[in-house]
């Protein structure tokens, strides 16, 4: 004897499926766009609160999505600490987001934040972005996702450059090209690229 299926019943339990595992849109800040969540006071791992507009520089700001335990960061970590003597020495801004939430109670805490910088010598801020608010309005994605903007808005969004897995072997420098050209006042040639990394750990 044959079953009959019921297409409602099956039309459901897909539709509870794809609801389990659905993941957010993040649509990533357009071009041009003016600096979001710009006030939003961000603990640094110097114990001061800081904010992306207080971060800012004259010729404008540099922002990065980072963490602790993405090994793609890892792999940027010398060009990470290159990019902060570039921007210092080009009047742009300089700050890193850590905004796992997901892993705040364990490798991604505020404690774990500041072992972690301190082992890197890191010598500019690194934040913690509570409940994601920061990545979620500028649509970060991954780990490290970057973000430059000049005097009036975004000017180049996603990855360093052309190689994740080796500084030495990358041909097109992206971020220092567009970190040189926003110096100066110039137009970004390529304004977006595509980020590579791991994905920032929301709380869904």
């Amino acid at each position: 004897m044959k079953k009959v299926i019921n297409v409602s019943t099956v039309l459901a339990v897909v539709f509870l499926i794809a609801a389990a595992f659905k993941v957010a849109d993040y649509t990533e800040l357009e071009i041009g766009k003016p600096i979001p969540s710009a006030d939003v006071k961000m603990m640094d791992i110097s114990g001061k609160e800081v904010s992306l507009n207080s971060a800012k520089a004259e010729n404008g700001l540099l922002v990065i999505f980072s963490c602790n335990t993405c090994p793609y960061v890892k792999l940027s970590e010398s060009r990470i600490k290159e990019l902060s003597k570039i921007t210092k020495a080009n009047k742009v801004g300089f700050i890193l987001l850590n905004s796992n939430e997901a892993q705040r109670g364990d490798e991604d805490s505020f404690d774990a934040m500041k072992k972690y910088a301190a082992t890197q010598g890191y010598d500019f801020y690194y934040t913690l972005d509570k409940n994601s608010l920061v990545a979620n309005s500028f649509g970060a994605i991954k780990t490290p996702h970057v973000f430059l903007f000049d005097k009036k808005g975004l000017a180049y969004r996603g990855a360093i450059d052309d190689n994740i897995k080796s500084a030495s072997e990358a041909k097109e420098h992206y971020l220092k090209d567009a970190i040189v050209a926003v110096a100066n006042g110039e137009t970004v040639k390529m304004s977006s690229t595509k980020s590579i990394g791991c994905s920032i750990k929301r709380v869904e």
